[in-house]
């Protein structure tokens, strides 16, 4: 799909914005999912002349993290180009990451008699992330041989960087990803690893002891780990000059990894949208991303999710008068609060052009969209139809 799509591509002057909410599709409580329980007249009224469908990221069944399904979302098979979420993270938040240099993906977590009970150290406020990040780097410059240096993100999000010839990422998690569970240590998953697993293990004991005092954010987690992979840009796939608009560091640095231009974007909804109408004369694809959608889902929070939906919504208008030749809606994945996780359930999407086919859709949410005219399919063609609403794909053969 990729080389066809890349013999295909032409360069025009039309228009593409794909807007993700991360994690917007759900499960229905009480009869409704957050979607679906979200007043959304704005999302409804474009759904009703727009083509819709419902999204796989990966597979039926798989529940894709957040590297994959936007991979797949951009065009790129997310079997064949396997991220760390480490570099993603790193890139995100500026971090020069080197041909020696491992990343891995950090979060301050509470560690109470030998059980992580809050994953996300109760979401500590930024700034306290980046005095504890300090604190990390004042005390611990080197472990075994590696340089290290620890990155402040958003909340309890941090990266990590270790620095040393013959690092392999060939590694699994330092996280037990459920809460009420044991300290998880890496592990290597090939021999040539095993020092490097070593390295974070003791990384992590040092940083458990150096905030062994600390009530909420006394130990860390880390995952993701990756070193710099080699991927061709939406400009040398799709001919597009592409700009990302996202307030938080890894989808930066998802995007910049794919050739984005990265457009500062305050940390709010109305800064995505007002920095998409301030940069609209200059780029012809624009990526914008909304978070909330997800951490909401993440915390089991079915009202919050509802609550970012809704204002999500009512900046639909200020979308549709850049009249964009293409504007699509849809997710990365789903996160329904009732699971507190990612999940594998399919997502909702709809594409607005004017070559768009109407169908019966008149609602956007996920019951609704499974009645569209796109059917259910693969995230990874979406990108291709992206391109060929706008004019941008020749045809193909004789």
């Amino acid at each position: 799909m990729e080389k066809i799509v890349k013999e295909l591509s032409i360069q025009t002057d039309s228009k593409i914005v794909l807007l993700v909410l991360d994690g917007l599709g759900g499960l229905r409580v009480d009869g409704q999912t957050e979607l679906e329980a979200a007043k959304t007249p704005n999302l409804d009224q474009l759904a009703a002349n727009s083509s819709c469908g419902l999204t796989d990221p990966v597979s039926m069944g798989i529940t894709p993290g957040s590297g994959p399904a936007h991979m797949s979302l951009f065009g790129y098979d997310p079997l064949f180009y396997l991220l760390g979420r480490g570099i993603l993270e790193a890139l995100g938040v500026g971090v020069n990451v080197g041909k020696n240099d491992m990343v891995a993906r950090g979060n301050f977590a509470t560690l109470k008699d030998g059980l992580i009970i809050d994953r996300r150290a109760g979401r500590i406020p930024t700034n306290e992330n980046e005095k504890l990040c300090q604190k990390i780097n004042n005390s611990i410059q080197s472990v075994m041989g590696a340089q290290t240096v620890v990155y402040p993100g958003k909340e309890h999000r941090f990266v990590v960087k270790f620095s040393k010839h013959g690092l392999m990422d060939s590694l699994t998690d330092a996280d037990p990803q459920k809460e009420n569970k044991p300290v998880v240590y890496s592990q290597a998953k090939v021999p040539e690893a095993e020092e490097s697993a070593r390295i974070i293990n003791a990384f992590t004991d040092k940083v458990t002891d150096l905030l062994r005092d600390n009530t909420n954010a006394n130990t860390v987690m880390l995952r993701g780990f990756s070193k710099h992979p080699s991927i061709p840009t939406m400009q040398e796939l799709y001919h597009l000059k592409a700009a990302a608009i996202a307030n938080y560091p890894m989808y930066k640095g998802l995007a910049k990894l794919v050739g984005m231009d990265i457009l500062d974007a305050g940390t709010s909804q109305e800064d995505l949208v007002t920095t998409l109408e301030e940069h609209y004369n200059d780029y012809d694809f624009f990526y914008v991303h909304v978070k909330k959608t997800d951490s909401a889902g993440e915390d089991g929070n079915f009202s919050a999710k509802v609550a970012v939906i809704e204002k999500t919504d009512t900046y639909i208008p200020r979308f549709l008068d850049l009249n964009p030749d293409v504007l699509a809606v849809t997710s990365d994945h789903s996160t329904p609060s009732f699971m507190k996780g990612h999940s594998w359930h399919p997502n909702p999407i709809l594409i607005h052009a004017r070559t768009a086919q109407g169908d019966p859709v008149d609602h956007f949410s996920e019951r609704a969209c499974c009645f569209g005219y796109l059917g259910r399919f693969h995230a990874i063609h979406v990108m291709p139809l992206l391109l060929a609403h706008a004019g941008k794909l020749k045809k193909y053969g004789a």
